[in-house]
């Protein structure tokens, strides 16, 4: 016995991807516009996601100082509360700071409210450590759906930056396979890179460090201006 779908039917499944993608790929602009490229010429952002974490974020701050590369961090308010001496030590470095909410949840299955929530909790203590309120955001693990957006616009933030390229630098893996990963980083690109671990303080991220020491010196001797990222139209 064979059963008719109707078309109705077989757009669900479909209708179902099509929201997956909007709301997880971090090109998609389903739910709102983004923000995955730097917009000038000659120019590399380099962001880091998960810290402030004082096991790696010192070498980093060191290591950019070395070649006057300037970037930016998307910081977890928690983290921000336990290191606020280091949350204002990479304002202080000249690098830009981004609000990754406060607990890093997965942004998709809470109410607009709650996502408004973890937003201002990290926004106050990012202030309280730095005296300045961040006016950029990226949502943890990238993913957004349409509270998200609309949650960003009632704080004012810009639209969510995103990246172009990615390290996966959140799992172990070779050195050599991290510096592969980053040999498709050309101009305009903004790259997804961590410094720290959502679930804690103090994670090792030394081969994301590592991998900077191998490409830093390649990218600027190609004449590459690595830029913190600002609000839309502004980089510093």
């Amino acid at each position: 016995m064979s059963i008719a779908v109707g078309p109705a039917l077989l757009g669900i499944p479909v209708a179902a991807g099509i929201c997956a993608w909007g709301a997880c790929h971090p090109s998609a602009q389903l739910f709102g516009p983004t923000r995955r490229r730097t917009g000038r010429d000659g120019t590399l952002a380099l962001t880091f996601d998960d810290g402030p974490n004082p096991a790696v974020t010192p070498l980093l701050l060191d290591l950019l100082d070395q070649y006057e590369a300037r970037a930016t961090f998307f910081l977890i308010g928690r983290h921000v509360r336990a290191c606020p001496d280091l949350t204002a030590e990479i304002m202080h470095r000249g690098h830009a700071i981004g609000n990754h909410t406060d607990t890093h949840p997965n942004l998709l299955w809470l109410p607009r409210a709650h996502v408004v929530d973890e937003l201002e909790r990290c926004a106050a203590s990012i202030v309280q450590a730095t005296g300045h309120r961040p006016a950029i955001m990226r949502p943890p693990y990238g993913y957004r759906g349409p509270q998200v957006h609309a949650a960003i616009r009632r704080l004012g933030f810009d639209p969510p930056i995103m990246w172009s390229k990615s390290a996966r630098d959140w799992t172990p893996q070779p050195l050599r396979t991290l510096i592969q990963r980053l040999q498709t980083v050309t101009a305009g690109d903004i790259v997804l890179l961590h410094d720290g671990f959502h679930c804690a303080v103090g994670a090792d991220r030394r081969q994301t460090v590592h991998a900077l020491e191998h490409w830093l010196p390649r990218w600027t001797a190609e004449g590459l201006d690595l830029i913190s990222l600002g609000p839309a139209g502004r980089q510093v």
